[in-house]
């Protein structure tokens, strides 16, 4: 999707008895499916007349089973020397757990990043799939086939980019390995800056059952809160005290449960507080923010979330709607210029 949302031509090769997609699921969006049995000597001399001609090539198989179908890396940069050949995968090419099952809470669990997250004294938390499957795996895929490829059309010369999930998640955590080494990570989950334990970035309660989130770091955005807040002036000098950490986080909390999210919304939206409301994905969609971003937008009576990010003279597009059916595999063959 991401790719296609750039202005890739995004061809997807799907098996022959593959359900039909949903025209709902966006992240299928901006490509073509075409059916293909890669187990029949005939389909798979199609795949590798498109691999010929492609740019980039995205599997994400368990190790070694391209290698068996005849559509490894030894294989199609004999015909293509210039390919990106994208390898995605939990655990990577090589490994002893190589050849083993997973999914993002796997990843996520071994790397180090689900004992981060949850509630102090609680069991970690899944943050949904987005550390893992979209943070670590996605965005590090592309960033490398994107890299890549700036090497392959300046020397001709294509590569394999093993992009493991577990490898970007610990990637991701660089910031917090830092910390740790600096001596600034208490171990306990819920007892650091940025994991809910300080009283300045966390959510809280509102009268109406709501929650904010606040975060303010910046020791005069702190001020600016406790201002608004109408707390004591000599609470802003305690920001970074741990040890008074449980009568901030009381105070600040007594504050905002007294009102509504309505109300904290009116007073704190836009200023210098670091505020905002926790809002459901449908509320977020017709916040004025957003829709002034215009975020969202519509194709072919679907809702999609607007490609990102922004650029000011290649912006991003929406090319194709999820597709519900699989295309000729020849008329894609005929638009890429396969005899």
């Amino acid at each position: 999707m991401l790719l296609a949302d750039l202005g890739a031509d995004v061809v997807r090769i799907d098996r022959p008895e593959a359900p039909p997609i949903d025209a709902h699921n966006i992240v299928n969006r901006g490509r073509r499916t075409i059916a293909l049995d890669l187990k029949v000597a005939k389909d798979t001399t199609q795949a590798l007349e498109l691999i010929r001609r492609a740019d980039l090539l995205v599997e994400g198989f368990r190790p070694g089973v391209m290698e068996r179908l005849g559509l490894g890396p030894a294989t199609t940069h004999a015909i293509n020397p210039r390919l990106v050949y994208g390898r995605m995968t939990g655990w990577g090419q090589e490994g002893p757990l190589a050849h083993a099952a997973g999914h993002d809470i796997n990843y996520i669990a071994l790397a180090g990043a689900l004992s981060l997250i949850g509630a102090p004294g609680g069991a970690p938390v899944p943050p949904l799939n987005l550390v893992g499957d979209y943070g670590g795996g996605s965005l590090y895929l592309v960033m490398g086939l994107l890299a890549a490829l700036l090497h392959a059309r300046a020397t001709g010369q294509g590569q394999v980019v093993d992009a493991a999930i577990c490898d970007g998640v610990l990637s991701l955590l660089s910031n917090n390995h830092t910390h740790r080494m600096q001596g600034r990570l208490r171990d306990p989950r819920g007892s650091n800056m940025l994991d809910g334990g300080a009283p300045y970035y966390t959510t809280y309660e509102t009268a109406d059952g709501r929650y904010v989130a606040i975060g303010p770091i910046e020791p005069k955005f702190f001020r600016a809160l406790c201002h608004e807040l109408e707390l004591p002036d000599s609470f802003a000098s305690l920001q970074n005290d741990q040890t008074r950490w449980p009568e901030l986080q009381a105070a600040i909390a007594g504050a905002l449960r007294r009102h509504s999210l309505a109300h904290w919304c009116e007073r704190l939206e836009g200023t210098d507080v670091c505020f905002a409301p926790v809002l459901t994905p449908p509320e977020a969609a017709r916040h004025p923010h957003i829709v002034a971003r215009q975020s969202f937008v519509h194709v072919d009576g679907i809702e999609h979330i607007a490609p990102a990010p922004r650029f000011s003279a290649t912006q991003g597009c929406i090319g194709r709607s999820p597709s519900a059916a699989p295309v000729s595999t020849q008329d894609v063959l005929s638009d890429w210029q396969v005899a």
